[in-house]
């Protein structure tokens, strides 16, 4: 059976180059990069280098910039509980979009909890912030806005340069996730203009395990961890130091080969994108049609379920995705589709396929062999879909949007 791995957003494999950097540290080279003596000199001197790898793909200005961490999530938590409390004392108005990840949306609520106001701005139907809702929702008190460079269930890129244009007049810091982003698509965060910036390198072929915070010199952030003095006391516990070469790794790579990256994958994402929708009826593109990642599709198909195309597509040898990898088992409606006005109904129908360096134009002509059976086998089964036939109504028009 072929075998097609279109999940890249839940996890990329590991770089042949990646794993050889790694290696040893994870064998001879094991020593505290924070110890005195020679063991720990070659632990300290490649965190100190995958710190200017990092910095290099963001186009940072100093590499005291990058704040390693164990993944995106506690990037995001990092970024807003550190900055808002930081910033308290100047007020506690936060801003996030409506479809920010959770480890995002769930660190605003939890400071709301603590006293905190949070404001949620919409999305259009593409998944786009508009701009003018920042500015029309910031106010006196407001101290962080974190809005997301792309989205990882839909694929939306978002204005980020309008946004921070906004936010500096302001004098409002700006934070932005940028773990479907980096490595993916050409960042500098002086021209995005943003003052913190979350990544990971398992969404680049680097390691899990292996991510980062960017946050602009000068910009005070409070710790989350209580501990020792890493990472210029900002992130205390043992570093990770296989993780981090790794990542550094993999940032040196991709800021080499993202223009190559993105020259491969789009055509492969514009070719799938056009065949499912125009080979099977009732399938809908979420998110917008060109401001989306380069190998990233999603769709919602009508009368079925998300969770059982999976399946099925699972036992034909292809691994996708039904929404986020961290709500995938939830078995809920995508908080994303919610927001972007998708119904209850049609949002249990997403798809998801991301599309890798590894993958290839046969790959994605094996999908669209793949799905049209799957999905007439389902709809059979769909009381929905037979409700549908039945009356010959429904589709997008009544059911959808």
């Amino acid at each position: 059976m072929r075998k097609v791995y279109l999940d890249h957003s839940a996890a990329t494999p590991l770089l042949p180059a990646v794993k050889e950097a790694m290696l040893p540290f994870l064998g001879g080279s094991f020593g505290n990069p924070l110890s005195l003596h020679n063991w720990g000199d070659p632990a300290r001197e490649a965190v100190d280098q995958a710190r200017e790898q990092v910095a290099a793909l963001l186009g940072a200005g100093s590499p005291d910039e990058v704040i390693f961490t164990s993944s995106g999530t506690e990037s995001n938590n990092f970024a807003i509980k550190g900055l808002a409390s930081a910033l308290q004392s100047k007020g506690k108005h936060i801003i996030i979009s409506a479809i920010e990840h959770f480890s995002v949306m769930n660190s605003a609520r939890s400071l709301e909890k603590m006293g905190f106001q949070l404001t949620l701005v919409p999305v259009d139907k593409d998944g786009l912030v508009n701009p003018e809702d920042i500015r029309q929702n910031l106010r006196d008190g407001t101290i962080l806005v974190s809005v997301m460079h792309a989205n990882g269930e839909v694929g939306a890129i978002q204005p980020i340069k309008e946004i921070s244009a906004i936010t500096r007049e302001r004098k409002v810091l700006l934070h932005t996730d940028a773990v479907a982003t980096c490595g993916n698509l050409p960042i500098d965060v002086t021209d995005l203009g943003v003052d913190a910036l979350s990544l990971a390198g398992n969404q680049f072929y680097g390691p899990k395990g292996g991510a980062a915070l960017w946050v602009k010199k000068g910009v005070r952030i409070i710790p989350l961890l209580d501990g020792g003095i890493q990472e210029g006391g900002r992130r205390a516990g043992t570093e990770d130091v296989a993780a981090i070469v790794g990542l550094g790794k993999a940032a040196e790579i991709a800021a080499g080969d993202i223009v190559g990256r993105m020259n491969k994958l789009i055509p492969m994402r514009d070719s799938l994108i056009k065949g499912l929708t125009t080979q099977i009826g009732h399938v809908i593109l979420t998110g917008h049609p060109q401001k989306r990642l380069p190998g990233h599709a999603s769709f919602c198909v009508e009368f079925i379920e998300g969770e059982s195309m999976l399946m099925l597509l699972n036992s034909q040898g292809i691994a996708v995705s039904s929404g986020s990898s961290c709500t995938s088992r939830a078995l809920k409606a995508s908080h994303v589709l919610i927001a972007m006005g998708y119904n209850h109904e049609i949002a249990q129908g997403s798809l998801l396929f991301t599309l890798g360096i590894e993958n290839s134009a046969d790959d994605v002509d094996y999908v669209l062999e793949s799905m049209p059976s799957i999905v007439d086998r389902l709809r059979q089964m769909s009381p929905l879909y037979s409700k549908y036939i039945k009356t010959n109504k429904g589709g997008l028009s009544n059911a959808g949007l």
